[in-house]
């Protein structure tokens, strides 16, 4: 009980704080867990109606901090694109496909620059030609070579999440020229915009600084700021009975109950309103002692784990994790509820993703297991231009078997 007491004391304190510097944020650049973060004149916009009430959200930018850029491998500043068991008339076809100049398609088809190793062909396509492609032939050009784990950042791109370049270009630290090139290679893999020629920027570094500034950047991500506005008044049983999924977690209820009988608005991070795993991960990135049984977390891990007190690291493995989704979650359709589980399967059935929703349209995720991947709110349309770039994908939600409920009862 104490330390219950002794908890609630730091949120409220914390609350009151950022209720009060909140008109700042806007203009300064915030640290989450010590993290550079950059806001811009960023627009703020409000929830649906709903059960979660009245939600306040904007977008920051997370990058990887210097400590954790400083031990990973910088990529190759040679531009390769590597094609699996591909002849030269099938690259030709391609390049047709793509509708690419037959000066540039006998450029990149040029043998002395050509690669033929293994089964694979191997293209050195110079510079001028990469910033020349239209945004529809490289889209032709890397959605096949996103097929091969050969070619990283085409099937891993840089994703724009939202789709506003110049918002994610705004106070980064990249040269103009970095900026220009940027904006000449975006290309789309479906709904998303993406960034893939990252060697091709780095060729154009100047020192050991830039090049760190390059890397930096393309780590960035954008993630969701959400308030929770509660005024006097408010019906504090429904509110309740939503964030702690009917009596499931239960720690935030002081908190809440405070706030509504303020007189004022009370602005309310919902971050204090997440169980204890998801509040200490939101925002971060993996440290090394995360990486038990020689993997770090990845979504499925970060979806089950989200009511746990401890976390449960046998969900790094893929058949206990669907295991355990089987047993003890039932399979829902939207409206989703806080807690629930958003799968994506493909039509075999596998599960390429999971997230869990929040409120709204906003969910908690973590795209993929690289450890320059955070944990963040976002919102579901971003995720799924992430993830679903098929017709032969679907949404299946899950939600963890009815417990004895608490009855909650205010004054």
């Amino acid at each position: 009980m104490f330390l219950q007491r002794r908890r609630f004391l730091f949120y409220f304190t914390l609350v009151l704080s950022f209720a009060s510097c909140c008109d700042q944020i806007i203009d300064a650049k915030p640290a989450i867990d010590g993290k550079s973060v950059t806001t811009a004149k960023e627009p703020v916009w409000k929830s649906s109606p709903g059960p979660w009430g009245d939600l306040e959200i904007r977008a920051v930018y997370l990058e990887a901090p210097d400590s954790l850029i400083t031990t990973f491998p910088k990529p190759n500043s040679t531009t390769r694109w590597c094609f699996p068991k591909a002849t030269e008339a099938s690259l030709r076809e391609l390049c047709e496909k793509a509708s690419l100049p037959a000066a540039t398609r006998e450029r990149l088809l040029n043998p002395q620059r050509m690669l033929v190793q293994e089964g694979i062909i191997t293209l050195f396509p110079q510079l001028e030609d990469l910033e020349a492609l239209t945004s529809d032939q490289r889209s032709v050009i890397y959605n096949e070579l996103a097929k091969s784990p050969l070619n990283e950042y085409q099937k891993d791109p840089v994703f724009i999440a939202g789709g506003d370049l110049e918002d994610w270009l705004r106070e980064t630290h990249l040269s103009p020229q970095s900026r220009e090139m940027i904006r000449k290679m975006t290309w789309r893999r479906g709904n998303a915009l993406v960034f893939s020629d990252i060697s091709a920027l780095l060729s154009q570094a100047q020192n050991d600084l830039e090049v760190q500034n390059i890397f930096k950047t393309t780590t960035r991500t954008r993630t969701l700021l959400v308030n929770l506005k509660v005024q006097n008044g408010v019906d504090l049983k429904s509110l309740a009975e939503y964030w702690t999924a009917s009596g499931r977690f239960t720690d935030d209820l002081p908190l809440l109950e405070s706030a509504a009988n303020r007189n004022s608005v009370t602005e309310l991070d919902i971050t204090h309103l997440l169980p204890f795993i998801p509040r200490r991960r939101l925002y971060t990135y993996p440290t090394a002692d995360l990486a038990t049984r020689g993997r770090l977390p990845d979504c499925h891990w970060t979806s089950l784990n989200f009511f746990n007190e401890f976390s449960q690291n046998y969900y790094l493995d893929t058949r206990l994790a669907s295991n355990d989704l089987m047993e003890n979650y039932l399979p829902v359709n939207p409206a989703y509820t806080y807690g629930d589980v958003i799968v994506f399967l493909n039509t075999a059935g596998q599960a390429i993703h999971s997230c869990v929703f929040i409120a709204d349209d906003i969910v908690f995720t973590k795209n993929g297991e690289n450890s320059l991947t955070p944990w963040v709110l976002m919102q579901l349309k971003d995720v799924k231009d992430i993830y679903l770039n098929g017709p032969d994908w679907h949404l299946q939600g899950y939600r963890l078997k009815p417990e004895q409920k608490l009855t909650l009862n205010f004054k």
